[in-house]
């Protein structure tokens, strides 16, 4: 599948993560807020951060043709969040997940960038369903998933993980 490097919506472009975006990476992967509802990767510097990048996001992208997206501020081009389509170990179906630095939520980024992602899934990518988990306490992004259309099911722990998550489902039909 061919490689998209970036997208576009009204007030963000999407590119795909690259090496290059390892600063910011390790300041994302560190903040309260990601380390509490996703969880603590143990990227400490930015040659781990780096190495993240090359070794667990890159492979889906260039594997599926989508995966981890950069959400960069048009009005600054300040890198301001991640979303995407995940492959997720455990997780029967494509994942949709965002996050955003602490400063940039509150003013519909998030939405913002999972509505385009879940229309690339749906008249891009060709897929049929999209899958998002969350922590309970995450009521934020619960709201983000019900708003884009996403149904809670059920809760369930990933292979790696005994923490509880909501699970959620959206047929793109």
């Amino acid at each position: 599948m061919k490689v998209i490097q970036s997208f576009e919506t009204e007030r963000l472009m999407l590119k795909a993560v690259d090496k290059e975006d390892g600063s910011f990476i390790l300041e994302l992967f560190n903040t309260l807020q990601w380390i509490a509802n996703i969880g603590d990767r143990n990227v400490r510097n930015i040659e781990q951060a780096e190495t993240y990048i090359e070794e667990k996001m890159r492979p889906q992208i260039e594997r599926l043709g989508f995966g981890n997206y950069i959400m960069i501020r048009k009005l600054d081009g300040r890198k301001i969040g991640t979303c995407g389509l995940y492959d997720r170990e455990g997780l029967d179906g494509i994942d949709i997940g965002y996050a955003l630095l602490p400063q940039f939520e509150k003013q519909n980024y998030a939405f913002e960038g999972a509505s385009k992602m879940l229309d690339l899934a749906k008249h891009y990518f060709n897929l049929t369903e999209i899958v998002a988990i969350t922590t309970p306490e995450n009521i934020p992004s619960q709201k983000i998933l019900e708003k884009l259309g996403l149904k809670f099911v059920k809760t369930i722990k990933l292979p790696s993980d005994d923490k509880e998550l909501n699970f959620y489902k959206l047929s793109l039909r």
